[in-house]
C-alpha cells in the first residue's frame, strides 16, 4: 500500500469536505444569513480570526471542516437566521455544497483529461478468432456503441460493465456513419475462445475500445460524460445495495476509501511512475467528490438531503396549519439520523478493518 497515495487522499478527503461546507457558507452569505463559524478542518483550533460576526477557525485535523449557522436546528429570534428564511433561500443553501463538490469533481476530471487524454471510446474494433459470427447480428467493425440495455455508453469502460451486468441476449444501439442504428435484441454468449495472443478465455467474442485525438470541444464534453457517468455508479451502487445485489460486507468507509486508494495509487505509480499515481488518485478523487455530492441529496436525516425534506414538510405543514414546525422537533430528528449514520460508520469501519486482515 503506497503510503504517499494515502497522504494524498485523506487531504483531498478533507479538502473534499472543506469545498462542501463552504459550499454552504458562500450561499448563506450571499442570502443574507448570518454565519457564526466557518472552520477548516475539525478538532482543536490552531488558528481563528474574528471578522464581523463570523468567526473563521483553521482547526488540527485535516479531514473537513463545517460552517455554524445561526438558527440551524434550534429556533432563533434573529431575523437572519437560517430558520427564519424563505423556504427557496433555505432550499439554495442546503444545495450549495453538494453543487461545490460536483463542481470540483469536473473540475478534477477536466483536469485528469488534459494531462492524460480522454477514456477510449466504446468503438467495436474486431471479433475474437471463433466469434467471426456476430457480424451476422448487424454488428459490425468500427460501429461505435451508443447504448446497451437502454443504458447510454460513452467509453469503452461503460461498455464492459452494462455487458458484464447483461445476459446472454443484449439491446444495442449503435452509431454507424454519425447514424444511430438500432441493431434491436443480439446474442452475446459467453463462451470459450481465442484472444490475440493465442490464449483460450471465456469472453463474448468482440474487442471495444478506441482512442481518439482530444479537442477542446471533445474533451470539455467527455469530462461531462465522465461526471455522469460517476453519478450513475452512485445510483446504480445503491440500487444494488437496496436489491441484494451486494451487501453491507461491499460497503466501504473512510478506512476501506483510503486502502482502495493506496492500492490505486501503487497502480498507477507501477504503471507510469508518480505521474500515474497523481493521476489515479485525482481520479479516485473525482469519484468520491460526485459520490459525496450525490449522497449528501439523498433524504436521509443529519445529511443535506434530509434538510432539504424537511424544509418541503414544513413548507406543507405551514400551507394548511399557518404554523412552523418548531425547530426543536427538527433537531430531535436531525439528532436520531446522526446517531444512526453514525452507528451504521461504526459498523462499515470496523467491517473494513476486518477485510484489511
Amino acid at each position: 500500500m503506497n503510503v504517499l497515495s494515502i497522504v494524498l487522499v485523506i487531504l483531498f478527503f478533507g479538502l473534499l469536505i472543506a469545498i462542501h461546507e463552504f459550499g454552504h457558507f458562500i450561499a448563506a452569505k450571499t442570502l443574507g444569513v448570518k454565519v457564526n463559524e466557518f472552520a477548516i478542518g475539525m478538532g482543536p483550533k490552531l488558528l481563528h480570526k474574528e471578522k464581523g460576526e463570523t468567526l473563521y477557525t483553521l482547526r488540527a485535523f485535516p479531514i473537513g471542516g463545517f460552517c455554524a449557522m445561526e438558527g440551524e436546528g434550534e429556533s432563533s429570534d434573529d431575523p437572519r437566521a437560517f430558520s427564519n428564511k424563505a423556504w427557496w433561500k433555505k432550499l439554495i443553501i442546503l444545495v450549495a455544497g453538494a453543487f461545490m463538490n460536483f463542481v470540483a469533481g469536473v473540475v478534477l476530471i477536466v483536469a485528469i483529461f488534459l494531462a492524460a487524454g480522454s477514456p477510449s471510446m466504446p468503438v467495436v474494433t474486431g471479433f475474437m478468432t471463433g466469434a467471426e459470427d456476430i457480424v451476422q447480428t448487424g454488428l459490425q467493425p468500427g460501429d461505435q456503441i451508443y447504448s446497451i440495455d437502454g443504458h447510454r455508453i460513452y467509453f469503452q469502460t461503460d461498455a464492459t460493465m452494462f455487458l458484464s451486468r447483461a445476459g446472454e441476449q443484449v439491446e444495442m444501439v449503435v452509431l454507424r456513419d454519425g447514424e444511430k442504428v438500432d441493431l434491436g435484441t443480439i446474442d452475446l454468449p459467453y463462451r470459450q475462445l481465442t484472444d490475440e495472443n493465442g490464449n483460450q478465455v471465456t469472453k463474448r467474442g468482440i474487442y471495444v475500445g478506441q482512442f481518439q485525438e482530444d479537442t477542446p470541444l471533445t474533451l470539455l464534453r467527455n469530462s461531462w460524460y465522465q461526471a455522469v457517468d460517476y453519478v450513475r455508479m452512485v445510483w446504480m451502487g445503491l440500487g444494488d445495495l437496496i436489491t441484494g445485489a451486494v451487501g453491507l460486507n461491499d460497503m466501504s468507509g473512510v478506512i476501506g476509501i483510503v486502502a482502495v486508494a493506496g492500492d490505486v495509487g501503487q497502480a498507477g505509480a507501477a504503471a507510469a511512475g508518480l505521474f500515474g499515481l497523481i493521476i489515479n488518485i485525482l481520479d479516485f478523487t473525482a469519484l468520491i467528490a460526485i459520490n459525496l455530492a450525490v449522497m449528501n441529496l439523498l433524504p436521509i436525516p443529519a445529511l443535506d438531503g434530509g434538510q432539504i425534506l424537511f424544509v418541503f414538510v414544513g413548507g406543507i405543514y405551514r400551507l394548511f396549519t399557518g404554523k412552523k414546525i418548531n425547530e426543536k422537533y427538527l433537531g430531535y430528528v436531525n439528532a436520531v439520523g446522526f446517531f444512526c449514520l453514525i452507528a451504521l460508520m461504526v459498523v462499515v469501519a470496523v467491517n473494513d478493518v476486518l477485510k484489511l486482515f
